[in-house]
């Protein structure tokens, strides 16, 4: 166990007695599940292609401990530096979202993805999220604090901007994670009911047009709502594995469901974790997700500073619902969506982006008192 004295006022020192340590130990228990799962899931993935068994969880062996360092490094930051940092951020990442359409990979019909180099592809619209979401919080803040303040409309130009761009590529599921995150940073902030109806109505419109307009949305929506309609084959291969673990699971390297899921090591890598290791280990991962989640969200709501419980509220509500939306298209809850399960799924921009998402969010639900800048 760590021994920091109480009264050490060093930055690790000051650090370690304000940093919200229980919601730590469960996100370093998630990457402990990554680590674990990524050694189940990948090898046959990797020998598909013709590569290396391993080539995957060497991979994602580097990108974790980036992501370690990545988040505690943000985490020690104060307020004010972390809306810094969303705002750099975010100004890359969107020129990057914007570079998919000219030099972008295209993969299964979208282009979402850049080829970097130390990255086979670079999705840029996981690096929005966590950014718009602080910068949208500001704006919002900045709005109710100072009247005068067009935050309001601000925020929901970027908003807009941002969403026409994921539409464009087009990617409904990211779409759908950053217009959830804003609507409730606007619950927080309060809002008139009428503007609520009004983008309820909006949102349900634009669902139609993306059925009417997005052949893979309305694909994914038939198959859905009746499997006979499609290939369904990589959702029933899931609930099966889900089927042969039952409670405790084969034992590890016993499953088979890897074999023949193309993404077992990525978008269905709960489906490995239920055959292999059995509902019980299931629902620890379940638990730890909702317990940052619902514990992050806690701590925001008695800041006392608007800017840090929006701001925090939505990267706390952005960690958890990417959870929920790989786990229930798993199980056939919601529609498929190719949407990775944080840092357990396979994936260099999707573990370096929660990363910044989670350091972000630790940094500003840390007890700040006698210690916080202005914001």
């Amino acid at each position: 166990m760590i021994q920091v004295p109480r009264d050490d006022r060093s930055v690790i020192g000051q650090w370690w007695w304000t940093v919200d340590r229980w919601s730590l130990g469960a996100i370093l228990g998630i990457m402990a599940f990554g680590v674990l799962l990524t050694l189940a899931a990948s090898p046959p993935a990797a020998e598909r292609i013709g590569a290396d068994s391993f080539v995957f969880a060497k991979r994602q062996f580097l990108f974790l401990p980036m992501a370690l360092i990545v988040m505690l490094g943000i985490s020690l930051v104060s307020p004010p530096h972390v809306r810094r940092l969303a705002l750099l951020v975010f100004a890359g990442s969107v020129v990057l979202l914007a570079a998919t359409f000219v030099i972008g990979v295209e993969i299964k019909g979208a282009r979402r993805w850049l080829s970097l180099p130390g990255f086979s592809s670079l999705q840029p619209s996981e690096f929005v999220k966590p950014s718009l979401a602080v910068i949208s919080a500001w704006l919002l803040a900045q709005s109710r604090t100072e009247r005068r303040a067009p935050g309001y409309i601000l925020s929901t130009v970027l908003i807009g901007a941002v969403l026409g761009l994921l539409i464009l590529q087009p990617d409904l599921g990211m779409s759908v994670v950053v217009a959830a995150v804003w609507a409730v940073q606007l619950f927080i902030v309060g809002l008139p009911l009428w503007i609520v109806f009004l983008g309820g109505i909006a949102g349900v419109v634009g669902l139609g047009l993306a059925y009417l307009f997005l052949s893979h949305v309305r694909s994914r929506f038939d198959r859905f709502l009746d499997p006979t309609t499609g290939d369904n084959y990589q959702v029933n291969t899931a609930l099966e594995a889900f089927m042969n673990g039952s409670l405790v699971g084969r034992g590890p390297g016993e499953g088979t469901v890897k074999a023949q899921l193309p993404d077992a090591h990525t978008d269905f890598i709960m489906a490995v974790a239920g055959e292999e290791f059995g509902l019980v280990v299931c629902l620890v991962i379940l638990g730890l997700f909702a317990f940052v989640t619902l514990r992050s969200l806690n701590r925001a709501s008695r800041e006392t500073s608007l800017f840090i419980t929006l701001a925090a509220s939505g990267l706390a509500v952005q960690f958890g619902l990417q959870a929920a939306i790989n786990m229930a298209s798993t199980v056939q809850l919601i529609p498929a969506k190719g949407m990775t399960l944080p840092f357990v799924s396979y994936g260099g921009s999707s573990a370096l982006a929660m990363a910044i998402c989670l350091g972000m969010m630790l940094a500003l639900t840390r007890e700040h008192a006698g210690l916080r800048e202005a914001v």
